[in-house]
């Protein structure tokens, strides 16, 4: 099924363009920005490809100032053989249309007839044709993105080319089908236990019948033991209570005793300190005193000193004169002199005594400080102590109010709980606490309703679970036979898959590193994790200019080499690919121009080989000695428009 014309309609840079596309290769060619991706977008729209290169919405795509877009694809279903293409369809054309709105509504018509997208998919399915696997449509960028791609999803996209899809689910399908087996197994297993469980239970009902008589005699006695050992322990709660109010209220009395003394011992203190502050002002008037006629007498002594001093070279010239001249007067001077000087001395003496008396003083006033200082810090000691004893004394008291409180309530319990004694019989004296006799109880208890409900059938019931039980075994072994069928269908379908993707790839693999040597570089293509389908993987390995054989990433290898690399393996398997529609754009991206146009003349080559198969090209450089082997397209935008015209072969007259 090959697609003959494309018509776009107010799609993104395209108002209105029918491009015709013909068995083998279809090469679009012209600058950037000229709408050359578009049309393989389109495409890829037609046939309902979720993946868009340039937007996310599909209303994104539709020509700005244009409310609706239409892609139409026009497919060859003309009869081969006697049989068309696309059954049920009796028209050489298959036309499919999408139309887009801007409220981003769409819907499909085949033939001008409405179909869902379901529908389509399952029409396009049969011819392997899905435009979601890069390997069949690759679209601008996805060259590099097809490197990002885990082993795992490259493999599966190998799959759906070639049309292995069947073998994956085939393997997938026995081992749903082996899943099912072991779940009925373990379900099987887990009726045989509780059969075994429930037989078990009937062999032992009448060993059980007795326990239970003598767990429930059991259970009567210790609940009347525990009722009793509850009043014992209300009794002792009481006697408890009591003692604590009894050495409560002797604590309040001995701290009420020791406040008073605390009391009387801060008022003596008080006064001591009221005579330590009168002898201490005593004192410092002492002080005072004492310092003023100190200064006082070496005041007078100084005077004294100096008058005396002065005057002795008076009564010494006094004496040197005659007799007539001044004897008297010498005689007179010299005895006052001497008097200033007994003065003196005097008023040392008293100046002595009273720098004696300061010492004395200020000795007395250090004593008095210290004792004062002493007698205010016991008076400080004595008043915290008095806060901390009242303080004290009021917890004590609140505290023996609470306790009366509680030992009224405990008195109200204790006649409940022996009036509740009685009615379960005489009083039992015990040495267990009642959480010890309630333990004892609880497990007598659990055993019972662990017991259940005894039957009298014991015997018939056992007999027929014995029954179920062997039918259940023999049931089980049937399903361990079909285990291991299951088991071996799997291992085959899996022998199967790996083999034919193996096999493949053994068919692949000298073709990739035919293309690859044509440009000096080696390289191979292998299965790995080839036992578990799930983590199975494709690993595509190359090596250029001589270096080692790597595994292609989006890291190693330059973008020249990836892109390289890539191509070469997509036309080595081209003659494997079940679509007849294949399509690349710009597959030459970062290719250096040897590498360039090796990967092309393989291109044309592998067209070759295939003659049912349509390729479409894109490339933003003219490809040169193209000549007849292509149908070659030219896109140009005019004034934001873009343009198609179809090359015309030689001989063919000029372009149109």
């Amino acid at each position: 099924m090959l697609i003959k014309e494309v018509i776009i309609e107010n799609f993104m840079s395209y108002e209105y363009a029918r491009i015709p596309l013909k068995p083998g290769l279809n090469l679009i060619c012209g600058p950037n920005g000229a709408g050359k991706s578009s049309i393989l977008l389109a495409i890829s729209v037609a046939l309902g490809q979720a993946y868009t290169e340039r937007s996310r919405k599909l209303r994104d795509l539709i020509r700005r100032g244009r409310d609706i877009a239409r892609v139409t694809l026009v497919l060859d279903n003309s009869p081969r053989s006697g049989k068309r293409p696309i059954t049920g369809w009796h028209s050489d054309n298959f036309q499919v249309s999408r139309y887009l709105k801007l409220d981003g509504t769409y819907w499909y018509e085949v033939n001008f007839q409405t179909m869902t997208k379901g529908e389509l998919t399952e029409v396009l399915k049969g011819f392997g044709l899905n435009p979601d696997n890069m390997l069949i449509i690759m679209h601008q960028g996805m060259v590099e993105e097809f490197s990002f791609t885990s082993p795992q999803q490259k493999l599966r996209m190998l799959e759906e080319a070639v049309g292995f899809e069947s073998y994956r689910q085939d393997v997938l399908e026995a081992q749903r089908k082996l899943s099912g087996i072991l779940s009925e197994e373990q379900s099987l297993s887990r009726l045989v236990e509780n059969a075994q469980t429930t037989l078990d239970y009937w062999k032992e009902e009448y060993e059980k019948f007795n326990l239970r008589r003598e767990l429930l005699e059991r259970r009567s006695f210790l609940e009347r033991e525990r009722a009793w050992a509850q009043v014992a322990k209300q009794e002792r709660l009481i006697e408890g209570l009591k003692d604590r109010l009894d050495r409560r209220q002797r604590r309040i009395g001995t701290t009420l005793k020791r406040i008073q003394e605390i009391r009387e011992n801060i008022k003596r203190l008080e006064g001591l300190r009221h005579d330590l502050e009168f002898e201490e002002k005593k004192l410092y008037a002492s002080l005072i005193d004492a310092e003023k006629k100190a200064s006082e007498a070496q005041a007078l002594e100084g005077f004294l000193m100096n008058s005396a001093h002065r005057l002795k070279p008076l009564a010494l010239f006094l004496q040197g004169l005659p007799k007539a001249f001044g004897g008297d007067e010498a005689k007179g001077l010299l005895a006052y002199i001497v008097e200033l000087e007994t003065k003196a001395k005097e008023e040392t003496e008293r100046r002595r005594s009273s720098e004696e008396l300061i010492m004395e003083v200020h000795a007395s006033l250090s004593r008095i400080e210290k004792e004062a200082s002493e007698t205010i810090e016991r008076y400080l000691e004595e008043r915290v102590s008095e806060a901390v004893l009242s303080f004290q004394r009021e917890s004590l008291e609140e505290e023996v109010k609470e306790l009366k409180v509680q030992l009224s309530e405990a008195y109200e319990e204790l006649k409940e709980l022996t009036s509740l004694a009685d009615k379960l019989g005489p009083r039992i004296e015990t040495s267990r606490n009642p959480t010890e006799v309630s333990e004892e109880l609880k497990v007598t208890e659990t055993r019972l309703l662990s017991l259940g409900k005894i039957s009298e059938d014991a015997e018939k019931m056992y007999q027929t679970y014995m029954s179920v039980y062997e039918d259940l075994k023999d049931k089980i072994a049937l399903v361990s036979e079909n285990k291991a069928r299951a088991l071996e269908e799997v291992k085959a379908r899996m022998a199967i898959w790996r083999g034919a993707i193996q096999r493949l790839l053994e068919d692949v693999n000298p073709e990739y590193a035919r293309i690859l040597a044509s440009i000096g570089a080696i390289g191979r293509v292998r299965l790995v994790n080839a036992d578990d389908i799930e983590a199975a993987g494709l690993e595509i390995s190359v090596g250029f200019r001589g270096g080692d054989v790597v595994v292609l990433d989006a890291y190693t290898q330059s973008g020249g080499e990836r892109s390289t690399a890539i191509m070469a393996f997509l036309l080595a398997l081209q003659r494997h690919v079940k679509s007849p529609f294949r399509a690349v754009d710009e597959f030459d991206i970062h290719m250096d121009p040897r590498n360039r146009e090796a990967i092309f003349g393989q291109l044309l080559w592998s067209v070759g080989e295939s003659s049912d198969a349509q390729y479409l090209v894109i490339t933003p450089t003219p490809l040169a000695g193209v000549g007849e082997k292509a149908h070659v397209i030219t896109v140009q935008n005019v004034e934001g428009r873009s343009e198609v015209r179809e090359a015309k072969k030689p001989g063919e007259g000029k372009e149109d």
